[in-house]
């Protein structure tokens, strides 16, 4: 006796090929399924701007790097439908706010110092 395994349907998306005119079938349907990768990279760029607050005037940049692209995401109508996504960008926005100002606390002292 055999138990019958029930199939994802990611399993099904892997495995099946489109009928799309110009072979984009699966690109596309991940695309629209998965958004924009803005916000997921502001998140990326605000953690490293956080942890290089110690390298002079890298942690800001990856900080401004950061912001940047979570207003950006946040203005883009895929991700501003999507709850999931604008908070995801929302937090990156504050990543990056917050490795500026760590970034810049340590720069008082190096700058004091000059």
């Amino acid at each position: 006796m055999t138990a019958a395994v029930p199939r994802s349907p990611r399993a099904d998306n892997r495995t099946s090929s489109s009928a799309d005119d110009n072979g984009n079938g699966n690109r596309n349907e991940n695309r629209e399924r998965h958004g924009s990768r803005l916000p997921a990279l502001s998140i990326t760029l605000g953690a490293l701007s956080v942890a290089a607050f110690w390298v002079v005037g890298l942690g800001f940049l990856l900080g401004v790097a950061a912001v940047v692209c979570g207003a950006v995401a946040t203005s883009r109508s895929a991700v501003a439908d999507d709850e999931a996504a604008s908070l995801r960008a929302l937090l990156g926005v504050v990543a990056g706010a917050a490795g500026i100002t760590v970034s810049a606390i340590a720069l008082f002292p190096i700058l004091a110092q000059l």
